[in-house]
């Protein structure tokens, strides 16, 4: 993890499936914590991108690299957005 960070594009076809995964499982992930939340939006939401990017990393040609940022950008926006969203605070 200390080299240089590779593009979709410069990585192997194994290294591209792993970030993909990685990226939906961490979807996942989070909708598994926004439903014990109560957050049904987001539940369903994250878990279509990462519904779509598993899909995407069983057979991502060279073709699909734009589409397949694309997807890396929103999955990883959304579980930004929601990790640093504005919840009540409460005072203990």
């Amino acid at each position: 993890m200390h080299g240089l960070s590779k593009t979709l594009t410069e990585m192997t076809m194994v290294e591209r499936s792993s970030l993909l995964e990685t990226v939906a499982d961490a979807l996942e992930a989070s909708a598994d914590e926004a439903g014990e939340q109560g957050d049904a939006t987001f539940v369903k939401n994250s878990m279509c991108v990462a519904n779509t990017i598993r899909g995407m990393s069983t057979n991502l040609s060279a073709t699909d690299i734009a589409a397949a940022e694309l997807l890396l950008e929103q999955g990883i926006m959304l579980m930004h957005a929601y990790a640093n969203r504005n919840e009540p605070r409460t005072i203990h």
